[in-house]
């Protein structure tokens, strides 16, 4: 999986919006204003997604590739590095899971406007 592949997946999703708020080259998928991926859109050779804790942790242990959020909060954040092991398969299905936790930790108000989008 390319950068253009990644992004086009990100923005397929409903209520996705990009944005770069931190510098050129550190590119942010939120949904609704909440911020569930992360990745460098130059090197392409990792990604921030946001997991649950208990999650985080198993994913840790399972696939050396799955490290502590960079930069990010250690609890909720893992960072993937797209080699090895990890498929584009994985990449989207935790993709997913980011983008779904975030919702659930939404307001009910916010999760009906996303559902009325």
């Amino acid at each position: 999986m390319d950068i253009i592949e990644y992004r086009d997946f990100c923005m397929s999703l409903k209520g996705v919006e990009e944005t770069m708020p931190f510098d050129e080259k550190t590119l942010v998928f939120k949904v609704l204003g909440k911020m569930f991926a992360l990745t460098n859109i130059d090197e392409f050779d990792r990604v921030n997604l946001k997991c649950d804790p208990e999650r985080a942790i198993e994913l840790r242990e399972e696939y050396s590739e799955v490290t502590p959020g960079y930069h990010m909060s250690k609890k909720h954040w893992n960072t993937v590095e797209m080699k090895g092991k990890i498929t584009n398969a994985l990449i989207q299905e935790w993709t997913l899971d980011s983008y779904h936790l975030v919702i659930s930790k939404m307001t009910k108000k916010m999760q009906k406007e996303l559902a009325e989008m």
